[in-house]
């Protein structure tokens, strides 16, 4: 029998994931999600209960198809992918913004992507079967869904999520430089590090935004 290699995310897609500490442009094609929207402090305790959520099921599909006999096409064993974020403000906020963010006003789509052998019916039959196994009340609001990022600008930003804006800016001055106008505000996180673990000066993340076509 044919030994089935091991989808290794940090070895086979660098270019996504593990970008340089300076900025860079990236095409970034279609993936699949699992993602769960929420609003509000993500200091909060509902803030960790998203992402409790999120794992709760990634890890349930992983483990379910590891172990069932019928494995869809194309079918890999994978790491599970990293946290990812995409943050905004309200529309409240925005009529009434200052230049001060509010992290009350703050609203998100957390996601976690998914291999592409990953349906919407196996989504489906992994959270019912969870949502049994492993109740938790915000496994409803995780959704199944496919987001094209395309033509980006990333950067890895290392210390508190307080300096990132630090690294916006550099990252707008390279835009600005090549001639590339930002699409909008909206900014998408990729959490390389347990933030519950590491010490803020260590933490690791993916900045990008999108760049208007």
């Amino acid at each position: 029998m044919k030994a089935i290699v091991k989808h290794e995310w940090r070895k086979t897609e660098k270019g996504i994931y593990l970008p340089k500490s300076t900025p860079e442009l990236v095409t970034i094609p279609k993936f699949k999600y699992l993602s769960i929207h929420g609003e509000g402090n993500p200091t909060s305790a509902t803030f960790t209960e998203y992402i409790q959520a999120l794992y709760s099921l990634a890890y349930a599909i992983k483990m379910t198809l590891k172990k069932t006999d019928v494995l869809p096409e194309n079918y890999s064993d994978w790491t599970v992918y990293p946290l990812e974020g995409v943050w905004d403000i309200s529309e409240r906020a925005k009529k009434n913004f200052n230049g001060i963010i509010n992290k009350n006003e703050l609203v998100y789509n957390l996601m976690i992507r998914q291999p592409e052998f990953i349906g919407l019916d196996i989504f489906n039959e992994i959270l019912e079967s969870t949502k049994k196994k492993k109740p938790q009340r915000l496994l409803e609001r995780i959704q199944f869904t496919e987001i094209t990022e395309g033509l980006c600008v990333q950067m890895l930003h290392i210390g508190s999520f307080e300096n990132e804006i630090k690294t916006f800016k550099v990252m707008e001055d390279f835009a600005n430089t090549n001639n590339l106008k930002r699409k909008s505000k909206v900014h998408k996180e990729i959490y390389l590090s347990d933030f519950r673990k590491v010490s803020e000066e260590k933490l690791k993340t993916v900045l990008r935004f999108q760049i208007q076509d």
